[in-house]
Parts: C-alpha cells; structure tokens; sequence
C-alpha cells in the first residue's frame, strides 16, 4: 500500500487554537496560562487565582501528576508512591501504567476513548479544566510530556507541562504530602481519537522498507533512547528485546535536551541548534520515538517548544521501540545497528 494512503488517517479536528477559547469562556476564566512549556512561578500564579474547588463551576487549573520510573529503575519506584510522597497540592495522579490499552501486550499504549473518559472522571476532572502536567523531584522533566501528549491526543483543550517538579520544590513553592484527599467524580465526556498525532505500526514498518527509495517521501524518524542503544551495543532494559534502530533514524537522546543539572528544557535557541546539529531539517515532518513511547514525548515537546517544524508535521510512534523490536523479522534488515 502506498505510503501517501497510510498517512494520516485522523477524523478528529482539534481546535484551532488551543489557547484560546470564546468569549463567555474567558470570561469564566479568571487566569489563564498561554505557553504549552510553563514555569513554576507561572503555575503557582495560577493555581492562586484559579484553584480547584469542590464548589465552583468555573474553569479550574488543576495539577496531574505523571510520576513514572522504568521498568527496571534500580530504587525499585513507583510514581504512585512518589506523588502520595510530595506534590504540588490538590494535585491529581495520572498512573501512565494504568490508563492504557489493557489488550496490547505492549506496555502502555494509548487507551480507548472509554478508558480514558473514565480515568480523567475519577481523578475528577472536566473538559474545561485548565491542566497542568508534571513529573518527580527526582527525576526532572521526564514523563509528564507523554502524559499531556496523551491528553491533547484525546482532544483536552488547555494542557501545559510544569518545567519542572524539581524546580518547583527548589524554589520553596507549596508543597502537599500525605494520603490526598479522594477527588469528586465527574462525568468526562467520552472524547474522539486525534489520529493525526499518532503513528502505528504499520505506517512505521512501510516507511522502514520505503527509506531510500527513490520518490519515498523523506520523514525523519527522531530516537530519544541513550545511544548506545541506538547503535545496538547496549541492551534494552526490556529482557529479551534487541537493541538497534530503525532505517533512517537519528539519535536525539532526550537527555540532550535537558538542562544537566535542573532537568529542564533547554532554552529555546539551544533546542533549536541541538536538532540542527543533528542536520534534521525544519521542513520535513518527524516522528519522534524512544523504548516505548514516554521519552518521545519530550522530543515532541522539545519541537513544540522551539518551533523546529510544522505543528501539523510532528507525530510520535505509541508503540516505539518495544513493539518494533518485537514484530519486525529479524531478517527483514528493519533493525539496524552501528555496524549495519
């Protein structure tokens, strides 16, 4: 099947700004954040001026913690310990192992549209709640940006991602521990399904065997794993997966795009040169990818931030390096190494 019919095959039309919304809304709104990457003192701000209640009707902004530790994390954490631990108060918990497709046997796959309304009801959350997404003092910016890339898939209006929990705590702002208190239930409506922000399978594993034929169109693949896993000298932390990389692919290790001591994003400029250097072009569409599909999300946020692309050009592959490995044939030559 060409690769022209595989692309974008998405009926649902996000709005078309995300940050703004009518004129009765904004009036509702007594604050609103306007940047997708938002800083503590912005968020703090916010959060005083619209603060979440269990009385008001009104547009709130609202934490979701996205807590997450690998597989193999050598502390053996969980996010969910980490956020009954310390967060941001009134926070709520986003479990990225939990609100996922139960029927892939790949890790945490998007879920259906009725898993996910369900989930964003018992956190007790509503479709014109202003949200903003973080992760663990530990870690940095790490799996908040799979998180709110989830939620703007499934068409949530006002999403931001907090730069970064890490910063938050350092800079003395309010901190909740503790059991939280168990939020009241909504009724989230039951969203549609962004496929233009989402690539699957079988589109990657056509444009494998396209890359580098003549007239296949040029889409560059973005890998946010370490790279000795790229090169397929290091092993993946998922027993019994082989390392290596897809045809055509560039490493772009997500650590590069952090700042080494605060685990932030780097400044926009700095973003901007780190994929130039990568010699990536601003005028080709990416998808970006990573082991299973939560470090992609801060190279899709990385391009968001510093405006390296289309908008309507980035996309990210679910099911990453985890699915690829698992369902290519070892002979089909879709898994390249440093040597290959």
């Amino acid at each position: 099947m060409a690769l022209a019919i595989l692309r974008r095959p998405g009926f649902y039309r996000p709005p078309q700004n995300l940050f703004h919304s009518s004129r009765s809304y904004a009036h509702a709104r007594m604050y609103s954040l306007s940047s997708y990457i938002v800083s503590p003192a912005e968020v703090d701000e916010a959060l005083k001026k619209n603060a979440p209640s269990t009385i008001s009707t009104s547009p709130r902004v609202i934490p979701i913690c996205a807590a997450w530790f690998m597989p193999n994390d050598p502390e053996g954490r969980k996010g969910i310990d980490s956020f009954n631990k310390k967060r941001i108060p009134k926070a709520r918990f986003f479990d990225i192992d939990g609100v996922k497709d139960h029927e892939s046997p790949y890790p945490h796959m998007l879920p259906t549209c009725d898993t996910f309304a369900e989930a964003m009801s018992n956190m007790g959350i509503r479709k014109d709640d202003e949200l903003v997404v973080y992760d663990t003092e530990e870690l940095g910016l790490f799996s908040a940006p799979r998180v709110a890339w989830t939620l703007r898939v499934y068409g949530h209006p006002r999403v931001h991602v907090l730069d970064n929990f890490r910063q938050w705590c350092k800079e003395g702002y309010p901190i909740e521990e503790g059991p939280p208190e168990v939020p009241n239930i909504t009724k989230y409506p039951e969203p549609s399904y962004n496929t233009d922000m989402v690539v699957k399978y079988a589109e990657m594993k056509t444009i494998g065997y396209d890359h580098g034929k003549e007239g296949a169109e040029e889409i560059q693949i973005l890998d946010a794993r370490p790279t000795p896993r790229w090169e397929g000298i290091a092993p993946e932390p998922r027993e019994g997966l082989k390392s290596g990389h897809m045809p055509g692919s560039t490493s772009v290790p997500f650590q590069e795009l952090l700042d080494p001591e605060t685990k932030q994003l780097l400044p926009k400029e700095e973003l901007y040169k780190v994929f130039e250097s990568k010699g990536l072009s601003k005028d080709k569409p990416t998808i970006s990818t990573c082991g299973s599909g939560v470090t992609a999300a801060i190279i899709e946020a990385a391009l968001k931030e510093s405006g390296f692309g289309k908008s309507d050009d980035r996309r990210l592959y679910d099911g990453s390096w985890t699915e690829w490995a698992s369902r290519v044939s070892p002979t089909s030559g879709l898994i390249k190494t440093k040597e290959s």
